[in-house]
């Protein structure tokens, strides 16, 4: 089975972040695209500890830079940009096999060339005027668990889980 989305972090910093977002992967048949630099090495106690020992059933592709990740995007494929910059709530978009969703570090989020770069498609999730953001691992779960639903779950197992 292809994966039906892919989720791309650019810049992680915290590796339980990681880790728990390789664990989501894993279970969902997503794929996960690390674009560095990396915050953290990938061997790191702490990424095995939230979730690498789920890394057998990942599929992982690690990019040393964001061109070199953009210039192996497929032509096709949609990216959303996934912000608090975002002016179109997740929830607003009919998601497609294949899609991409990218998240920005932790601490800066995503760079203004990348946001110049990408103005369409650039999706939020409603919270409070008083919050920041939310957890990074946590919105990964949400925009993911979103667009599976929308697709009703394609290759998951309906009953069981948590």
């Amino acid at each position: 089975m292809d994966a039906a989305f892919h989720v791309v972090l650019y810049q992680p910093e915290i590796p339980p972040n990681t880790g728990n977002i390789l664990r989501l992967c894993a279970a969902s048949g997503c794929v996960l695209h690390l674009v560095g630099p990396l915050g953290f090495r990938l061997d790191a106690a702490a990424v095995r500890r939230a979730g690498m020992d789920y890394g057998e059933w990942a599929a992982v592709t690690r990019w040393n830079y964001w061109s070199s990740y953009w210039q192996s995007h497929p032509p096709g494929a949609r990216l959303f940009l996934v912000t608090t910059r975002g002016s179109m709530p997740y929830t607003a978009c009919a998601y497609q096999n294949g899609d991409r969703f990218l998240f920005g570090a932790e601490g800066s989020g995503l760079p203004e060339a990348i946001h110049a770069a990408h103005p369409h498609h650039r999706i939020r999730i409603p919270m409070l005027a008083r919050a920041r953001s939310l957890n990074l691992a946590n919105s990964v779960g949400i925009i993911l668990y979103e667009a599976l639903r929308q697709l009703h779950f394609p290759g998951l197992l309906q009953e069981g889980g948590v």
